[in-house]
C-alpha cells in the first residue's frame, strides 16, 4: 500500500466513515496511476469498487452544461436567446429568461420546494413533470439575473433546450459527444422508466425515482468521474475555458458559479467543485487544473455531510507544500 493510499485511508476514517460503510474515494494527478479506496457493500450485497455504477445527482449539471457549451461553440445554441424560443409552452415570463441565466442559476425560477409541492408526492421526478409544473406559475417573483438562486428546474429546462438544439435525446448526445470520446464507458443519462439502470447500486428509496435529466440523471462510477476531471483539466473537449468562466448578474456583480460547477479556492489554487445528493447518496467532485488534480468520492449509503470535510482534507493533502 502506497503512502498516499495509507493517508487516504486515514482521512476517510477521520471523517467518520467506518470501514464497513460503502464509499469509494479516488484521486488522480497528471499521468500517475489513480489512488483509489473502496469499501463496504451496496444494499444488493455487492462490494463497492471504483467501477460501481452509482447515481451522480447534481454532478450531472456540469455534464449538461458541457453539452450546452459544445452546441454554443458550434453556433447551434445562442446563450443569449430567450427560454421561450426553445420551450414555448412556458408562460410569458420565459421570454425574460436567457439561457445563460439557467447555466448560472440566475433565472429567478420558482424555488425547488415550491415546484416539488406542485408535483404529486408519490410521482417520479421527471423532465415532463417539472416542465409541466413550471407552466402553472403565471409570473416570477423577481427579475432574472438580479440574484444567484440555485435551481434544479433551471437545469431541467437547459437539458430540454439542448435536446431541441441537438435534435436528439440528451442521453444520445452526451454519449456521442462526451462519454464515448472521453472513454467514460460506464457513464450514462438514465430517464427510466425503471428507477435505476441495469447493474447499478440500488437507491436507498426506489420511488419516487430521480428520472429528470439535466439537474441530475447521470449514473457513473468513481473511475469515470476521475477520468472526467482529467479530461476537463486537459481541455480535451475544447470547452474548459468557457465552462470554467464564472457568471455575473446583470449589474456586473460576479458570482462564484460557472457552468454547472462552483468556483472556489484552496491553498491559493483555483478549485472547481460540485456536490450531488439524493436520499442515502452523497457525491463530490473537485478539480485543480493548475495541479492537473481530480478528486472524487461517492458514498452510497450516507445521509450526512461528512463528504465535505473529507474532500477538504484530501485537497489539503494534495496542496500542502
Amino acid at each position: 500500500m502506497s503512502q498516499l493510499h495509507q493517508r487516504m485511508t486515514a482521512l476517510v476514517a477521520e471523517a467518520g466513515y467506518r470501514s464497513d460503510e460503502p464509499i469509494a474515494v479516488g484521486m488522480r494527478q497528471r499521468d500517475a496511476p489513480p489512488v483509489l479506496l473502496a469499501q463496504g457493500m451496496t444494499s444488493a450485497s455487492e462490494p463497492v469498487t471504483a467501477t460501481t455504477l452509482a447515481y451522480a445527482a447534481s454532478l450531472s449539471k456540469q455534464m449538461t452544461a458541457a453539452c450546452a457549451a459544445l452546441l454554443a461553440r458550434r453556433g447551434a445554441l445562442d446563450m443569449e436567446s430567450p427560454l421561450s424560443h426553445w420551450l414555448p409552452q412556458l408562460p410569458a415570463w420565459a421570454g425574460t429568461v436567457r439561457l445563460r441565466h439557467l447555466v448560472h442559476h440566475t433565472a429567478a425560477l420558482p424555488a425547488d420546494s415550491t415546484i416539488d409541492a406542485v408535483l404529486a408526492g408519490d410521482a417520479d421526478r421527471t423532465t415532463p413533470g417539472i416542465i409541466e409544473a413550471l407552466t402553472r406559475f403565471p409570473a416570477l417573483d423577481r427579475r432574472p439575473s438580479t440574484e444567484h438562486l440555485y435551481s434544479n428546474a433551471g437545469y431541467v429546462c437547459l437539458a430540454a433546450v439542448v435536446e431541441r438544439a441537438a435534435e436528439m435525446p440528451l442521453p444520445d448526445f452526451a454519449r456521442r459527444h462526451l462519454f464515448v470520446p472521453l472513454a467514460m464507458a460506464d457513464t450514462r443519462y438514465w430517464p427510466g422508466p425503471d428507477p435505476t439502470p441495469p447493474g447499478a447500486a440500488p437507491l436507498a428509496r426506489l420511488r419516487p425515482a430521480p428520472l429528470s435529466l439535466g439537474d441530475g440523471g447521470v449514473w457513473t462510477t468513481l473511475s469515470d468521474l476521475l477520468r472526467w476531471g482529467q479530461a476537463l483539466n486537459a481541455d480535451e473537449l475544447g470547452i474548459s475555458g468557457l465552462i470554467q468562466t464564472p457568471g455575473r448578474l446583470d449589474d456586473g456583480t460576479p458570482i462564484d458559479y460557472a457552468w454547472g460547477i462552483g468556483v472556489r479556492s484552496h491553498a491559493g489554487y483555483r478549485v472547481y467543485r460540485h456536490g450531488g445528493g439524493w436520499t442515502g447518496l452523497r457525491a463530490l467532485h473537485a478539480r485543480v487544473p493548475d495541479l492537473d488534480l481530480s478528486v472524487a468520492l461517492i458514498a452510497i449509503d450516507d445521509h450526512t455531510e461528512r463528504r465535505v470535510p473529507l474532500l477538504d482534507s484530501l485537497l489539503d493533502e494534495m496542496t500542502k507544500p
